[in-house]
């Protein structure tokens, strides 16, 4: 069988491309999923807050997870698990996907189109480089989240947390829950990397400090970790001398960013944006690679799971659109990161695919109060985006009508951040 889409990936992102790709016309539509189950990261992430935007209400992660697995168990798209995707070919008109599992072994897949939907994976002690021994205790804040809500076991009782991104403020409160002591949660940065709404909940709530600019310098401890010695950092983000304190720990748990899982994208040939780390995509999120699309966090991390959805109806509505020769290679525009923005996605954009708007989403480079982000065509505003303030770890939502865009044959929306405008 040739199948008109695989999926690489079982998480909300593929669930979400698997049932608009289905409802859009693809026949033939495939999940491969590594995992021992469908729903990805979703599974362990027991607490609420998800489904807001989606379902509008409060879901858990399982229960937002199982929405999306029901819709794919009545829509009958069948799906591998334990299927561990090894590579992708590019053979033109259809692709060759490179599967491995126990029952089957070694398959190759015939696919017209692919999506690629790995998601994304935590930076490790060793990816940051904290100097000291390689004791037991030392986890990513995903693995102790894991290895409590999922695998039933306690990571440890005294704990440092590094990092102030959403699963460690949200592990901070989980760990404490369970009966342990949270003593700090250090962040080199000025400002926190996770959401409000998680500082608020998680750290305020149980009297948990946060220690902004200041970070680990040292891991002791040779068999199991025994302490940390924290220091504040400097405008340079270097320690600075005679501010070491030593926090004594028998865990220390990193939550110190997200990096978008693409080693089957680079290995395939799609082009990577060296801002995100992941693949560059347009309106549709197809890639550079006719036929292969991504959506969720293997394009770029998000901060709700609603927005990874969002996204992933675009992959499918694009798949479905590819195989049935319905989708316009052209592209019009091209967008630009201006100054105060780290990345916009998508990086392109063709009139001919897209509906009546287009969401661009980015992020900020810095804390901007007292400002709108103002996007450009050719030197000429078309469009603004106000907030009360503007954070790093709460990505942009730009919507732009394709009205808007209609005037212009073609050139580059640039995004910048600017001054609000004083009022009149």
């Amino acid at each position: 069988m040739i199948y008109d889409v695989v999926i690489l990936g079982g998480g909300p992102a593929g669930l979400a491309a698997a049932v608009e790709a289905k409802k859009d016309g693809a026949e033939n539509v495939l999940i491969l999923e590594r995992d021992r189950e469908l729903g990805g990261i979703l599974n362990q992430c027991i607490h609420n807050g998800f489904g807001l935007h989606t379902f509008k209400e409060q879901l858990t992660g399982p229960e937002y997870a199982e929405r999306y697995i029901d819709q794919v168990v009545e829509l009958g798209i069948p799906y591998e698990l334990n299927t561990m995707v090894l590579d992708m070919e590019d053979k033109g008109d259809t692709k060759i996907v490179h599967a491995i599992n126990e029952e089957d072994g070694y398959t190759a897949i015939e696919t017209k189109s692919v999506i690629l939907t790995m998601g994304c994976r935590e930076r490790t002690s060793g990816a940051i480089g904290i100097p000291g021994y390689r004791p037991a205790g030392v986890f990513t804040a995903g693995t102790a989240q894991r290895f409590i809500n999922m695998e039933g076991y306690m990571a440890g009782k005294e704990v440092v947390i590094l990092g102030s991104g959403d699963i460690g403020l949200i592990m901070a409160r989980r760990m404490t829950l369970e009966g342990a002591h949270v003593q700090a949660v250090c962040e080199l940065m000025p400002y926190s990397n996770g959401l409000v709404r998680n500082i608020v909940q998680c750290l305020d709530d149980y009297d948990i400090p946060l220690k902004l600019s200041h970070t680990i310098t040292f891991i002791h401890g040779k068999d199991r970790i025994e302490g940390v010695t924290v220091m504040q950092v400097g405008d340079d983000r270097k320690p600075i001398p005679g501010t070491e304190e030593f926090i004594p720990c028998d865990t220390l748990l990193l939550s110190v960013g997200l990096i978008p899982e693409n080693e089957i994208s680079r290995n395939a040939g799609v082009d990577i944006d060296g801002r995100t780390s992941g693949p560059v995509v347009g309106e549709l999120r197809e890639t550079s690679m006719p036929g292969v699309f991504a959506c969720g966090n293997v394009v770029h991390v998000h901060d709700l799971v609603d927005f990874v959805s969002e996204e992933s109806v675009l992959a499918g509505k694009g798949a479905a659109k590819y195989i049935k020769g319905e989708l316009s290679t052209e592209t019009n525009f091209d967008t630009v990161n201006g100054e105060g923005i780290s990345y916009v996605v998508p990086q392109h954009v063709s009139l001919a695919n897209m509906d009546d708007a287009l969401t661009f989403y980015m992020r900020v480079r810095n804390v901007y109060a007292d400002s709108v982000v103002n996007a450009y065509i050719n030197g000429e505003k078309i469009a603004t985006k106000k907030a009360r303030k503007f954070l790093p770890a709460e990505m942009v939502n730009f919507n732009i009508k394709k009205e808007v865009l209609e005037k212009y044959p073609n050139g580059k929306i640039e995004f910048i951040v600017e001054p609000k405008e004083a009022k009149k």
